[in-house]
């Protein structure tokens, strides 16, 4: 019987600060503010034309989490007066297989061009916009893959669910 509780003693012994380690180890970057505890990104997606953004930061970011990730970035140029920024939205959430495709391949970032902010200077980089919306996609590293005028991938008053796939496809990452 001695024996029996001295074993169920040095168990408990080991047992105890082995499970507060794990606990410690899950639990502590909760505790400290942390969002990368259980694989979770740091990285909040931008969602909206913000003039008050700041898009040099943003596709560094998104550079960040492609990488992470083995995404590439799909930068989205346009504005909140923009209608066919709109329409473009409308229709990635009325087709949920053409945003699951995006949002499998591309960390995507909208960036402001408006009367309040041009972001001219981060634009500058990636050559001439046609029209808006205008989409760049950039590798994982930041670097220009293809400039895209939206233009050709409507139909109608909206736009063109096969086209639109294959743009993504044709730009999403190998593998």
């Amino acid at each position: 019987m001695q024996t029996e509780m001295t074993e169920t003693m040095r168990r408990r012994k080991y047992f105890f600060p082995a499970v507060l380690t794990i606990l410690a180890m899950a639990y502590l970057p909760l505790w400290m503010g942390s969002s990368a505890a259980f694989g979770q990104s740091k990285y909040v997606p931008v969602t909206t034309y913000d003039p008050k953004r700041n898009a040099a930061e943003d596709i560094e970011g998104a550079v960040k989490e492609a990488q992470s990730a083995n995404k590439r970035v799909l930068l989205e140029v346009g504005g909140e007066w923009c209608g066919w920024c709109h329409a473009l939205d409308k229709f990635f959430q009325t087709h949920p297989s053409l945003l699951s495709l995006r949002e499998q391949n591309f960390v995507t970032v909208k960036i402001n061009f408006s009367e309040d902010n041009e972001n001219k200077d981060v634009l500058s980089r990636y050559g001439p916009i046609s029209g808006y919306p205008h989409l760049f996609v950039l590798d994982s590293n930041g670097t220009l893959l293809h400039s895209q005028d939206t233009g050709v991938l409507e139909s109608g008053k909206s736009y063109n669910l096969e086209k639109l796939i294959a743009f993504l496809r044709k730009w999403a990452p190998a593998g």
